[in-house]
């Protein structure tokens, strides 16, 4: 009798695929939306800059002169005891946090708001930023790494930046071991083993002579779990031409 195979098993629940959020720090994010940020701007400082587990980046704990205390995802460049801004009115200094509308054309940002007061949505992992490359209206057209578009709102909120740690999948794990251990931090199941390389009866695509699938890789519409696998609802199948 062959094993379950790992959608299976992932779809129980089990502590070996459940985040580790007891062991997360806090939810990275810009201050409320209130009517300082819509109207006026609150200066805060960096008090410290930590490692999250959760976050790929460091997150830069912040603390405002109304006594208020968040973390938002730390920009880069910026250290300990720097002053930034958050509001309407905020400057145009790397690290402050204002509305897409007041942020020109060209400038990278980071930590986009899907709709306004949501905490930031897009552009939070290490490295990553956006560019706004157009204003329609009531509509800011952002552009990310990706080469990709996408209109938000104009009272979206976005920081001026780009978030810090962009050189994290520069450095190579050497090592198994360290490998190991990164997983482990993130509860991440590994090795993954391929299901080419599996007996038949432990997966569907698994025996037969070299490592191949034997049968479409797009399964049915309707296919139990045990068959569920491979490119699971493909937009397109077939070769590029």
């Amino acid at each position: 009798m062959g094993k379950r195979l790992i959608t299976q098993r992932r779809g129980r629940g089990t502590s070996t695929y459940r985040a580790p959020s007891h062991r997360y720090i806090a939810r990275a994010r810009h201050r409320k939306y209130d009517d300082i940020e819509k109207n006026s701007l609150i200066k805060g400082k960096i008090i410290d800059i930590i490692h999250s587990q959760a976050h790929s980046a460091p997150l830069a704990k912040v603390r405002f002169d109304n006594g208020e205390l968040v973390y938002i995802i730390a920009p880069d460049n910026l250290k300990v005891r720097t002053e930034i801004s958050s509001g309407y009115k905020a400057g145009l200094s790397n690290g402050n946090t204002l509305p897409l509308s007041g942020i020109p054309e060209g400038t990278i940002i980071y930590n986009i708001e899907s709709l306004p007061g949501d905490g930031g949505k897009f552009c939070r992992s290490s490295g990553s930023f956006g560019k706004i490359v157009g204003k329609l209206n009531n509509k800011i057209i952002v552009r990310f790494r990706s080469r990709k578009e996408r209109q938000f709102d104009s009272k979206c909120r976005a920081t001026i930046g780009m978030a810090a740690g962009s050189g994290r999948l520069e450095k190579p794990f050497v090592k198994a071991g360290n490998k190991f251990y990164a997983m482990k931090a993130k509860n991440k199941l590994w090795p993954r083993t391929s299901g080419v390389s599996m007996n038949a009866v432990d997966h569907p695509f698994g025996s037969g002579r070299g490592s191949h699938a034997g049968k479409p890789l797009t399964p049915p519409r309707f296919a139990p779990p045990g068959r569920n696998v491979g490119a699971i609802r493909a937009r397109r199948t077939g070769r590029r031409r």
